[in-house]
């Protein structure tokens, strides 16, 4: 994965602007982010599909093609197929899922969302899942979305990123704040 201030992110960010703007352009934004949501769950699921689309060893024809006999199983069809059919051309597939990142960025944006990059010691339930976004409409007036992660290490709470803001209720913060004031204590 690219970070922000990578090339490879300033590719896929004008990629992205691009994509969207065409698909603004056609009222397909959601069917083009349904599309990149395939694209998403293919790049999860298959170690062969991350392959073609990150490896350098394969042409543009070789990747052009795999693309349409996949677009054709995946029903993936319009300005999504187009458009990675582009990037396929252009050797710029490995781009593809930095574009969808920031494609889904602009399209909340564009539905005054907002993405919440949640760290939890261990998988939320559904019912969890919902009180946080309930939560999150509450204090921030808007839908939030929340991007998900497991990361044991934090022992329990929850870690919230909204942009340049952060909640930090994990327990393992709170036991470093505890040890910290008991060295001061001393």
């Amino acid at each position: 994965m690219a970070d922000s201030s990578s090339p490879v992110s300033g590719v896929a960010d004008r990629y992205a602007a691009a994509l969207f703007e065409l698909a603004l352009e056609e009222s397909a934004i959601e069917q083009v982010e349904t599309d990149l949501d395939r694209y998403t769950q293919m790049l999860d699921e298959s170690a062969d599909f991350r392959r073609l689309v990150e490896s350098p060893a394969f042409s543009a024809e070789d990747q052009l093609g795999a693309m349409k006999v996949l677009n054709e199983r995946a029903g993936i069809t319009g300005l999504a197929a187009n458009f990675v059919g582009v990037l396929a051309q252009n050797r710029r597939l490995f781009t593809l899922p930095g574009v969808i990142r920031s494609f889904k960025r602009r399209a909340a944006e564009h539905r005054g969302e907002v993405t919440a990059h949640v760290t939890a010691a261990q998988a939320l339930s559904e019912e969890q899942k919902s009180a946080l976004k309930a939560a999150l409409k509450e204090r921030l007036g808007k839908d939030a979305n929340l991007d998900l992660k497991v990361d044991p290490a934090i022992l329990g709470g929850l870690v919230v990123k909204l942009g340049s803001q952060m909640i930090d209720t994990s327990l393992r913060t709170k036991l470093n704040m505890m040890k910290s004031r008991l060295k001061e204590a001393s």
